[in-house]
């Protein structure tokens, strides 16, 4: 490539050009975005649609107009909102429709699986996870582990990384002794953005006779997964990220098909069957597919955005959305790379792999000066996320960024360096990161 078409590369001009090819740019104006704002943090919590909006103004009309009868009488009916979200979620992870219901949250969905899969033996008791796992997941295993009689500190088998933002696959499958009952694992790394093989995972704890499950939080509405084709056993994931659903929106699980009529291990009154569920009887009769695995009674306002997201994600289509997604991690990439911000004075770092294969939809830009670049930047109208020690996420969410969002950020991350605002103000990060 001669030295003009590099610059070229790196103009406003080309990152205009990339934007009147994008295929998803018409999307762009059903979110609200901000005048003067680039919002690069939506792998934390994604924008409001103006779908969305209509969803849940949509809702509050049911409640105000028909009270109780929403219940049956609101469309979609409220009894059955769970179940029919699931199905429409289901194309998204590569599941038939009854195996995937909308319900409870992330933890507590988690919490239901584990106590439900995680079956100890004395020969078997050993769960395996992760030492880059969102937190969250590694207290839950710890206090599944403790609840059924066992140790944390032996049972909870963590896979330590070799470079402190991947981990090899292959560490995890030399994990798979014959004393381990489960794999939790995450589908996307949350910092880094390294994203796992799933499918050779889960035959790999299959071939040992695991059970295995997956957090897909990063990773649902931006990747499109297999999950019945994969054998994958249970996956729970968010819908505040990239399905854009609200703040402490609902959650959603799934559950293979081979695994009906399996017990939740915390059973409640929404996941019994729905025709018998108001005759109040005091045995268990799960409902079919994963609505068993419901507990308590859908919250239906926390819901109600996702109707008008998973309108825009079909619309959009997952493959469509995918390409979108590695095309605009490329070009931060390759920006970032080919304007000199990977040397000296600037010293960024890409912390997320390269290859497709392994790479979610974030971009992991490591700098030691992490907490005040993120700063600089939400100063300068983009919001990043930070995560420590270093990194500052970087999530180009193919919905509503456009390649010039990302041209602007790359300008002000060498800005930033230049006007020495790396070296001022306070280095701790944020209450909330």
């Amino acid at each position: 490539m001669t030295e003009s078409a590099v610059d070229r590369r790196l103009s406003r001009e080309h990152a205009r050009e990339l934007d009147d090819r994008n295929p998803l740019a018409p999307f762009h104006d059903r979110f609200y975005r901000r005048p003067g704002v680039i919002y690069l943090d939506g792998n934390s919590l994604g924008l409001l649609s103006r779908d969305a909006e209509a969803s849940v103004r949509a809702a509050l009309d049911s409640w105000r107009e028909r009270g109780i009868d929403g219940w049956l009488h609101a469309d979609p009916p409220w009894f059955t909102l769970g179940e029919q979200l699931g199905a429409r979620l289901a194309p998204l992870v590569g599941a038939e429709p009854a195996s995937v219901v909308v319900t409870g949250t992330t933890t507590v969905n988690l919490h239901n699986l584990v106590a439900g899969f995680y079956e100890p033996t004395d020969g078997r008791r050993g769960i395996i996870a992760t030492a880059l796992d969102f937190p969250s997941d590694l207290y839950a295993l710890q206090s599944q582990i403790a609840l059924r009689g066992g140790d944390p500190d032996r049972d909870l088998r963590i896979v330590t990384s070799r470079d402190g933002r991947t981990v090899a696959e292959d560490d995890l499958i030399a994990a798979m002794t014959d004393d381990v009952a489960l794999a939790l694992l995450p589908s996307v790394l949350y910092r880094s953005g390294q994203l796992l093989d799933l499918a050779r995972l889960t035959a790999a704890a299959h071939e040992r006779g695991i059970v295995i499950g997956f957090d897909c939080a990063h990773s649902a509405g931006v990747i499109p997964h297999r999950f019945d084709a994969w054998g994958v056993d249970f996956a729970f994931w968010c819908t505040y990220k990239y399905l854009n659903a609200g703040p402490g929106a609902v959650g959603a699980l799934y559950v293979n098909p081979r695994h009906a009529g399996r017990r939740p291990g915390l059973a409640g009154w929404w996941g019994y069957q729905k025709e018998r569920q108001f005759d109040m009887r005091s045995d268990w009769e799960g409902a079919a597919g994963a609505g068993a695995w419901q507990i308590s009674t859908l919250p239906i306002l926390a819901a109600a955005p996702l109707l008008g997201s998973l309108d825009l994600m079909h619309e959009a289509g997952i493959d469509r959305l995918r390409a979108v997604s590695l095309d605009l991690t490329d070009y931060l990439i390759d920006q970032i790379e080919r304007a000199g911000l990977a040397a000296p004075p600037y010293s960024y770092r890409i912390g997320t792999p390269r290859p497709h294969d392994q790479r979610g939809g974030h971009v992991a830009v490591e700098h030691e000066a992490g907490p005040r670049i993120a700063r600089a930047l939400k100063t300068r109208g983009i919001i990043p996320d930070f995560r420590p020690p270093d990194v500052v996420r970087l999530a180009p969410v193919p919905l509503y960024t456009s390649y010039e969002d990302l041209w602007r950020t790359v300008q002000a991350l060498r800005a930033i360096i230049d006007a020495g605002e790396h070296t001022r103000g306070d280095a701790g990060r944020d209450v909330v990161a």
